[in-house]
């Protein structure tokens, strides 16, 4: 029987090394994981005890497409209290995860064949679910010149090289912090980047799921800069909700009534259940700030042991939980390395293939997520490997 193009798409790696992590820890041998980009805690307390309230109170049926109020409300509140931004909450969307957000955004704002620019190395399923769409992803390579994160001057270059019809760019997106490299565009360059794409008329779609995960300064958001862009989160990162599948979107005004149509259409609504639980999520301020503390404790124990084991080249990982690290000097097959790694010492790790089809074959990525205890652990026998 036909089998459609848009299913043979690239497979998602790290969920391919988490499987043969956890087909290791099945047979009783330990696993240390860092490969997997999740909170290793559960949701906040309080996220727990709204859960439970609203199964024994609510009906917990459908709910409108774009959310129920009351969460619309209190991200509405959020955006005015750590951005300074007011925000109506008839542009906010409440969608099944940040993936159900980048559907639905990049259905709305861009029509089969049009092309998308993004940063590589990148989250893997941007690129995917741009091609399943019938979309072109145009990937900018980047490097530590730019924090791995795509400039004005990398876009106007791109452009320039391609000429003006091939250089074509209809969207760009943008992630700060960033997957794999825990990268942040300044609020300056943000601006930036913002002008540019309002001048030449592309979509930024700014993907924000790592807010609140910063370890120097707070990342800006594209919504104090721009009318026209889309921006996507989740509660899946800093809110420590991953399981319980939901996000958000804030669209300009041009953009509510398709993303209502192809919501209605394609999800009807996100999960009622996870939705009640989450307006408890921003009365969890201090619980979950505690966990960022980890994180940057997690990330200073890695910086620390990388050079010595011999890893000298990484990114800055100022944000999210993740360091991009170049091991190219011992090896040329990063998937190889990864296996041989769990195989050996039961780390788990990314190859950097995932992020970066050109360049990934020399990169890792390693997530810092979990116990402190796990990552020196994990830091130990990577520089055991190596030695």
């Amino acid at each position: 029987m036909k089998i459609a193009k848009r299913g043979r798409i690239p497979g998602f790696i790290v969920m391919d090394v988490m499987r043969a992590a956890n087909e290791r820890a099945a047979t009783g041998a330990d696993v240390l994981h860092l490969e997997i980009g999740q909170p290793s805690t559960g949701a906040p307390s309080k996220v727990l005890a709204a859960a439970k309230r609203a199964i024994d109170s609510e009906l917990l049926g459908y709910t409108e497409a774009f959310g129920i109020l009351p969460l619309r409300e209190r991200l509405a509140g959020h955006y005015r209290s750590r951005y300074g931004v007011s925000v109506d909450p008839a542009r906010i969307v409440v969608t099944p995860g940040s993936s159900g957000g980048f559907i639905l955004s990049f259905l709305a704002a861009f029509e089969p064949g049009d092309r998308v620019a993004l940063a590589a190395p990148g989250y893997p399923a941007y690129r995917n679910i741009l091609v399943a769409l019938g979309l072109e992803p145009v990937e900018i390579p980047t490097g530590p010149d730019s924090a791995y994160q795509p400039t004005v001057p990398l876009l106007r270059e791109m452009q320039r090289q391609a000429g003006i019809e091939g250089g074509r760019i209809d969207g760009l997106i943008l992630a700060s912090p960033a997957n794999p490299t825990g990268s942040i565009v300044s609020a300056e360059g943000l601006a930036e980047i913002c002008r540019y794409c309002e001048e030449q008329g592309i979509r930024l779609i700014s993907d924000e799921i790592y807010h609140g995960i910063e370890f120097e300064a707070q990342a800006a958001t594209a919504l104090a800069s721009s009318s026209s862009a889309v921006v996507v989160n989740s509660f899946s990162k800093y809110f420590s909700m991953t399981g319980w599948r939901l996000g958000w979107l804030v669209l300009p005004e041009d953009m509510i009534r398709p993303v209502e149509c192809l919501g209605q259409n394609l999800f009807i609504s996100a999960s009622a259940l996870s939705q009640h639980a989450a307006v408890a999520a921003f009365d969890c301020t201090e619980e979950l700030d505690a966990l960022v503390a980890t994180y940057r404790r997690n990330r200073d124990i890695l910086l620390a042991a990388l050079p010595k084991a011999g890893i000298t080249e990484f990114s800055r990982a100022d944000g999210a939980f993740y360091i991009y690290a170049d091991v190219g000097r011992f090896t040329n097959d990063s998937a190889e390395f990864c296996r041989r790694l769990l195989a050996e010492t039961g780390v788990a790790l990314t190859p950097g293939m995932d992020f970066d089809p050109e360049r990934g074959n020399r990169f890792v990525r390693l997530s810092y997520a979990g116990a402190t205890e796990d990552v020196a652990k994990a830091a130990e026998r990577i520089g055991n490997f190596l030695a």
